[in-house]
């Protein structure tokens, strides 16, 4: 197997569920080793349900190519070889619960003041503050952030159908620990970062935000429209297919309104000749492409669509996305059989485009016990 950027670089994660395993699974994939120290029952994540080949989905998406070491962390001894294995660790990540690290004697400065060179990512719900202490699962931080109140259709509200706040922050800690990594080169040094899945969300919301601060309106749930952009949305064809499309210049409004629309009167039309008319003047504007649209099948719009330079998409189901020409998948075998599961979305040179496998719960601990026993092992593998 080529070299990878993180290789040599030892991870130490005492994790569950999403936010910080989908963290370390990112740096596992740029080659670094990866230990997760699992309670004795495990990652509960392990038993969210049993979709792929009897394992449970997010464990099989978020802890390939990692070592699963058991420990009970409330056990001296236990503990011991935790902070055996931190001792030549080079990051260490934890999304236990507030103070729970700080009891153990793992808190991100008691740590690195014998560990100098240790990065430490700390991965929480709320972070510091007043809500420091409040449970904060991926729909409460949807709904506590407001991004519930700003996505989907007007009526009752709907929870983003991925755990997006939890992705976010992984993604986060990943970018903050391969910064750390950076400095840590220049200075000698490693250091502490936080992430919390209601920054990661809030920081989402800027645009909302700043529109609620310092604009005249607040954006409101408008499906697949888009509150400032038009037209910019969803529309059925002939044949019960939803198309989006997304006119985002003049240019491309006037190939849309003399090719599509057959209507090239609407390029200059007072209500439609830029954007800010075409957004006041939207349901007269929607109704227009509706018609027209409705007499199209899926297939031939998309071919119209794409001659004619127009962006466009089609809302497609998950069935779909599974047969989609451009999604890449690489094989993962999962207790003796494959599973195409879907490729990372960062593409290297040389990869050897195949999964590692997801360990069995405490797989690796006989072997990482043996390893970081006391006066013995090596640094990294």
């Amino acid at each position: 197997m080529a070299s990878k950027p993180l290789s040599g670089i030892l991870v130490v994660s005492v994790e569950q569920a999403v936010a910080a395993p989908l963290c370390s699974c990112r740096l596992a994939d740029a080659g670094a080793r990866v230990i997760k120290v699992e309670r004795p029952e495990g990652d509960f994540a392990r038993n969210y349900d049993k979709a792929v080949h009897g394992q449970a989905s997010y464990f099989v998406w978020l802890n390939r190519g990692k070592e699963s070491i058991v420990l009970d962390l409330k056990e001296h001894a236990d503990l011991s070889v935790l902070r055996r294995i931190l001792a030549r660790a080079d990051v260490f990540i934890q999304n236990l619960a507030p103070g729970a690290a700080d009891r153990l004697g793992l808190g991100s400065e008691a740590l690195r003041e014998t560990c100098s060179r240790l990065i430490t990512c700390d991965i929480s719900g709320y972070g510091e503050g007043p809500y420091r202490d409040m449970k904060a699962y991926d729909l409460l931080i949807q709904s506590e952030s407001g991004l519930v109140s700003v996505s989907g259709a007007p009526g009752e509200y709907g929870r983003i159908g991925v755990s997006v706040c939890d992705i976010a922050t992984g993604l986060n800690a990943t970018n903050g620990i391969l910064e750390a990594l950076m400095l840590r080169e220049r200075t000698g040094k490693g250091s502490g970062i936080q992430v919390s899945l209601f920054d990661s969300a809030a920081d989402w919301m800027t645009v909302p935000y700043v529109h609620h601060e310092y604009g005249d309106k607040t954006p409101e749930r408008v499906g697949l429209n888009h509150p400032s952009i038009a037209p910019y949305g969803g529309y059925q064809t002939g044949d019960g297919k939803t198309m989006v499309i997304s006119i985002q210049n003049e240019q491309e409004w006037g190939r849309f309104c003399r090719y599509i629309l057959q209507r090239p009167d609407l390029i200059d039309a007072p209500e439609s000749c830029d954007n800010n008319a075409r957004v006041a003047h939207r349901p007269a504007l929607d109704k227009i492409i509706k018609a027209v649209f409705s007499e199209y099948a899926r297939t031939d719009l998309e071919q119209n669509l794409r001659d004619h330079a127009i962006a466009y998409g089609a809302v497609n189901s998950v069935a779909d996305l599974s047969t989609h020409p451009q999604l890449r998948r690489w094989p993962m075998e999962i207790d003796g059989r494959i599973a195409q599961m879907i490729a990372p979305p960062v593409i290297r040179e040389d990869e050897d485009q195949v999964f590692r496998s997801v360990p069995r719960l405490g797989e690796h601990t006989v072997q990482i016990k043996a390893e970081f026993a006391k006066n013995g092992g090596s640094t990294h593998e």
